[in-house]
């Protein structure tokens, strides 16, 4: 349901087919008055809410039956229904001193969906900067390029590894009507079931979709024993795309393909090792979130699928694109792709002698004491080399990588999460001075601890 709040003025709304997208914008309305509204539909021909756009205080809300497309609608004209509108159901500004917003009657209204998209078009040029429209999106509307988007289905997918991304791209879509066409697709085009059992039907099969701009393979259980005639539909059209992309172990179906070959990719943590086995040609990094190498780019596991779409978006439609739409999505504008997949305490593994547990937590609690080797080793009771060995032995890395990863994944959320000047938390964090601080960050985030601040901090 698309739904829009006015503190003053009079209007009358229109609702029509505005389907397949969620975004924030700015709207306006027919009278005085003008401001925020929050836009969201659902799927295009499914049954539910649709849009309206209103004056004072009310919301428009048109009926959309499953049985009754969009043109069919716009020939008999539906009616819909205008009540008021909760006051904290949205996002709006005070009214102006000595004026009171009101909200009409419920009232019936006509509404024709087709005429919608210029209706919108012709009043966004009018009221420019509270257009239906963001501000930032009104001017470069006409001009944008139409992307086509095509998901591939299949028995054995992980439902969010497509749904993520493919919230993100109809996300955007909505922000800038006609940036994306997005369209899923089976082997014949009949109904898959996810790996959690949902069944979902795509709009065609792979043999009559065109080139896409951006081809998506996600992963899941159906990828490690990928259906044969969907890896030869692979090798066959997917380099006619010019954007190239796999979510979690969809990189498995790519690599089948012979589309890896000499790239750098990553996969989900827990599986790369098999990737890195079944296709030696193939340059496997389990660590970042999301590689992008060239046209190909390939994503970590589950919700790294979105921070590759959002970084997608941002190149193709702008920062501001993108990060509206993250801010519905409630997350990150985007996570820097050599973000690490998981904490370093996730990552290493325990260590099955009490001792050397112990001094995993010891360092994890105090980042900022002394934790060289003569010192840890000293803790453990044992001989700094006989330390050294047993620690890598048991936990799969040296003492001092662990500690380098510990004290930066601790910079890391006191950046996020708290107002600590550079200076303080680089103290905190046992790295002495913001300058050595500054050079840990480049070296493994590709950024300063005042970016990554920037991006991540509240």
């Amino acid at each position: 349901m698309v739904r829009a709040a006015f503190n003053s003025g009079t209007g009358t709304a229109t609702a029509g087919e505005l389907s397949g997208f969620s975004v924030t914008g700015s709207a306006a309305g027919t009278g005085s008055g003008a401001g925020a509204g929050a836009f969201s539909t659902g799927a295009s021909g499914a049954a539910g809410t649709g849009v309206g756009v209103v004056g004072d205080g009310v919301e428009v809300a048109q009926e959309l039956r499953a049985d009754c497309s969009p043109a069919q609608q716009a020939k008999r004209g539906d009616r819909v229904h205008v009540a008021p509108v909760q006051a904290q159901d949205f996002p709006t500004t005070e009214p102006k001193r000595g004026r009171t917003a009101r909200a009409r009657a419920p009232t019936l209204l006509p509404v024709r969906p087709r005429a919608v998209a210029s209706r919108v078009r012709r009043m966004a040029g009018k009221v420019g900067s509270t257009s239906l429209l963001p501000s930032f999106l009104a001017a470069s509307m006409d001009t944008m390029e139409r992307r086509t988007v095509l998901i591939v289905l299949f028995d054995g997918v992980l439902s969010l590894d497509f749904t993520g991304p493919l919230e993100v791209f109809a996300g955007a879509a909505g922000c800038v009507p006609g940036a994306y066409d997005i369209r899923t697709g089976s082997l014949d085009g009949s109904p898959v079931r996810t790996s959690s059992g949902l069944s979902v039907t795509p709009d065609l099969a792979l043999s009559d979709a065109s080139a896409p701009h951006t081809l998506i393979v996600p992963g899941g259980e159906g990828t490690r024993a990928m259906d044969p005639g969907v890896v030869a539909w692979l090798r066959e059209n997917a380099q006619a795309a010019r954007r190239l992309v796999s979510v979690c172990t969809g990189a498995y179906a790519l690599a089948a393909a012979g589309l890896l070959d000499g790239r750098r990719v990553t996969t989900h943590w827990a599986l790369w090792e098999g990737l890195a086995e079944r296709f030696p040609a193939v340059e496997v990094d389990p660590g970042p979130i999301y590689i992008r190498d060239g046209p190909v780019s390939t994503s970590a596991g589950v919700t790294s699928g979105i921070d590759l779409a959002l970084a997608l978006v941002e190149e193709d439609l702008g920062r501001d694109v993108a990060l509206t739409v993250a801010r519905f999505l409630v997350v990150f504008l985007r996570r820097p792709g050599n973000q690490r997949q998981f904490s370093v305490q996730l990552a290493a593994q325990s260590a099955q002698r009490r001792p050397l547990r112990d001094i995993q937590q010891y360092i994890a609690e105090h980042p900022d004491a002394d934790l060289s080797v003569s010192a840890l080793a000293e803790q453990a009771n044992l001989s700094p080399r006989h330390f050294a060995r047993a620690f890598r032995e048991e936990i799969g890395t040296s003492p001092g990588r662990y500690v380098d990863q510990v004290r930066l994944e601790v910079a890391r959320r006191l950046l996020e999460d708290t107002g600590d000047g550079i200076e303080e938390v680089s103290r905190a964090c046992g790295y002495g001075t913001p300058e050595a601080m500054r050079r840990a960050f480049v070296r493994h985030l590709g950024m300063a601890p005042a970016e990554y601040r920037r991006r991540f901090h509240p």
